[in-house]
């Protein structure tokens, strides 16, 4: 038992190069509270000819199928992300007996289950707290703190680059183009931020939290997602009218038939809620279970350090494992939950849209809205000022819904289109909070 646990990394990129110095400089720190020492064994990247200082080139290896196939390695930490050759290599490490620490969402947002019935049948581990919101520690808390809990939602920001460009347009009352330059600028967006400001990155999370707190298979395909590209000033305006700020939002909830909806999308956020607050490219993910009641985790949800101390966090934990001779976690009982379609989201709603200034123009919406069983909470009226204002259109309304049913609220935006007394652009932004 004293001899060390091999450890084989793949990927060297930000996070990866912060994983294998913490392996290499903090070797006493980490053998304290393993029980063994930690041998960093090779690290499989891309490009052997990149500079990375603090990190023996010998390590360095192109090889990244042989490195896994070694069949005398206790730990394989994959960084590299995206699909394959990640999948192969996790499937090939896991057949050779070693346990498994990953922080690619995408991955695990289609193949989660998978790897996870075969790391159960091989008796490894399988960790990826690194996977969803950084350093906060959530997805241990879901399927270890509160397993023997009944969770019936999950809802947060899980997007620091999408909540620090809805901050900005906020705080600032900048454009989205605006907020989305400064974010490229300071590091928080990628030149090519499709994946962040579509919502992508986002429905890949939330379809691990949804599997985590409702034992249930979900794929990134059922997740409805929809991006913040098309927020506007405008936008955020109405909801600071309305008491509230906007966020892009994962969410994960149990129907009244135990079915799961899971989505991604804009939303309207009460100013009292708790993630009302959350500024800049912090995440906070909001769990509500029927006995621990409201939980609320709050941290970094992206970058380098943050996003290693989950990795060694998961690490330390295998590790504890694999010197006792042992797995920790087995994979839940998936109890085959249906994902429901987005239609049959319940959910209030904010509508805005032009009318023509007459009498009797207000009722007529309202009886849009009744005849498709749609309750109104809040309705406000607001005249249209100078070059803003349309021929013919003098006011816009904006109405607050009670909770409704999504298709609901479809057939409201459908048969307000069709009608002569209301403009052509309908705004349509989920509420949350209420």
């Amino acid at each position: 038992m004293s001899k060390p646990l091999k450890v084989a990394l793949l990927g060297a990129g930000v996070v990866g190069s912060q994983v294998a110095r913490i392996i290499l400089k903090e070797g006493g720190t980490l053998e304290s509270r393993i029980g063994r020492r930690l041998e960093l064994v090779g690290i499989g990247v891309r490009n052997a000819a990149t500079q990375r200082p603090g990190i023996d080139p010998a390590l360095i290896t192109t090889d990244l199928e042989g490195l896994v196939s070694r069949g005398d390695l206790d730990i394989v930490i994959e960084l590299i992300g995206g699909i394959e050759p990640a999948l192969g290599l996790l499937r090939t490490a896991i057949a050779n007996g070693a346990s498994v620490v990953s922080a690619n969402k995408a991955l695990l947002a289609d193949y989660l289950g998978e790897l996870s019935r075969d790391a159960d049948a091989r008796g490894v581990d399988l960790y990826y707290e690194a996977a969803v919101a950084g350093a906060i520690p959530i997805i241990r808390p879901l399927r270890e703190s509160l397993v023997g809990d009944d969770i019936t939602a999950v809802m947060g920001i899980v997007n620091g680059t999408t909540n620090y460009i809805l901050d900005k347009m906020v705080t600032e009352q900048v454009s989205y183009d605006s907020a989305l330059a400064e974010a490229q600028q300071l590091g928080y967006a990628e030149a090519d931020p499709t994946a962040d400001v579509e919502g992508h990155d986002a429905a890949a999370k939330a379809a691990i939290l949804a599997g985590l707190a409702f034992h249930t298979e979900v794929k990134r395909e059922e997740v409805f997602c929809e991006g913040i590209t098309s927020v506007t000033p405008d936008d955020i305006a109405a909801a600071e009218l309305m008491g509230c700020t906007v966020k892009l939002l994962a969410i994960a909830k149990l129907t009244d038939d135990d079915r799961v909806i899971v989505k991604v999308h804009p939303a309207m956020v009460a100013n009292k809620h708790p993630l009302a607050s959350v500024s800049g490219a912090y995440n906070a993910i909001f769990v509500n279970s029927r006995e621990a009641g409201e939980l609320m985790f709050l941290g970094q949800g992206a970058g380098g350090a943050p996003t290693a101390s989950a990795v060694m966090g998961d690490v330390v934990t295998v590790a504890r494992n694999r010197h006792r001779g042992t797995a920790g976690h087995l994979g839940s009982a998936y109890t085959a939950r249906q994902v429901a379609p987005i239609g049959e989201s319940q959910a209030q709603f904010y509508v805005s849209f032009e009318v023509v200034d007459r009498p009797g123009v207000l009722a007529r919406c309202a009886a849009v809205f009744g005849d498709h069983g749609v309750s109104l909470r809040v309705v406000q009226q607001s005249y249209i000022e100078g070059g803003e204002r349309r021929e013919g259109f003098a006011a816009r309304l904006g109405v607050m819904t009670h909770v409704t049913q999504e298709t609901n609220l479809s057939a409201v935006v459908e048969e307000l289109g069709r009608a002569d007394f209301v403009g052509s652009e309908i705004r349509v932004m989920r509420v949350e909070g209420f």
